[in-house]
Order: C-alpha cells, then sequence, then structure tokens
C-alpha cells in the first residue's frame, strides 16, 4: 500500500493519504475551471478515513448549479486549495493531483463534462473513460 503526501504551495497545510485513490479524474466543468485557475481540473478522490491532515486550514462553502454544496479547504497562509468534500459524498476527499508533485501519479480513469472542454485540450491517456 502507498502513501502519499500532498502539500500547499507554503508546506503549512498538508494531506497524507494512506492507499491508492478510488478515482482519478479530469472535470471540465466551468466551476472546475475556475476552482483550478486552469482549462480543467485534475483530482484523485480517497475515502476521508485513509487521509490525515496538518496544518490550518481555512473553508470556503459552495452552493452548485445541483443544490447541492462543497467544502474547498485552503491554506489561508498561500491560498492554495489543498482538498474538498462535496455533497454526497460526505465520506470522501478530493485533492488535486498537482498538490502530489508526482509526475508519476497515475492516470486518470475519467474525463467528464467534455461538453464544456476547450477544443485544444485532448486527454488521451489509455483507459480513460469519456463523458459529456
Amino acid at each position: 500500500m502507498s502513501v502519499r503526501t500532498a502539500t500547499c504551495m507554503c508546506g503549512q497545510l498538508t494531506a497524507t493519504c494512506d492507499g491508492e485513490p478510488f478515482r482519478i479524474s479530469v472535470c471540465h466543468c466551468l466551476d472546475c475551471q475556475k476552482r483550478s485557475g486552469s482549462s480543467f481540473a485534475a483530482q484523485a478522490r480517497f475515502p476521508a478515513d485513509r487521509v490525515t491532515t496538518s496544518g490550518k486550514a481555512q473553508i470556503f462553502t459552495r452552493k452548485a448549479e445541483s443544490g447541492r454544496t462543497s467544502e474547498h479547504h485552503f491554506c489561508p497562509v498561500c491560498g492554495s486549495e489543498l482538498w474538498y468534500i462535496a455533497q454526497p459524498f460526505t465520506d470522501m476527499m478530493a485533492i488535486p493531483i498537482g498538490r502530489f508533485a508526482d509526475p508519476s501519479f497515475p492516470p486518470p480513469e475519467y474525463s467528464v463534462y467534455e461538453e464544456r472542454k476547450h477544443g485544444w485540450v485532448a486527454i488521451t491517456s489509455e483507459g480513460t473513460e469519456h463523458f459529456d
């Protein structure tokens, strides 16, 4: 079983994940584009009981188009989002893949909201399922 640690940019906030993620995905929805500051967001989801956090986190709660809420946990020092928890899946934590700073991180299994994907983006990893 592997152990991976994600950190904010300044290192004050960490999330240590015990075991493999149960889902790795990229999302092209407009909310994830805004959240990531990029044309899509890539995240790994872990059972919350397999993640240990340390440091001080600030929480921003937002309401999605669906009416459900998500809690975004970020570092109050550098502003980096380190994880989010979204309804109805409050027993899992989604962590942006880039926070692990590990180029060998496994590829995504899912690419979702592709109808909002930028035309110049191509998710080409073998075995990735694509959904509009």
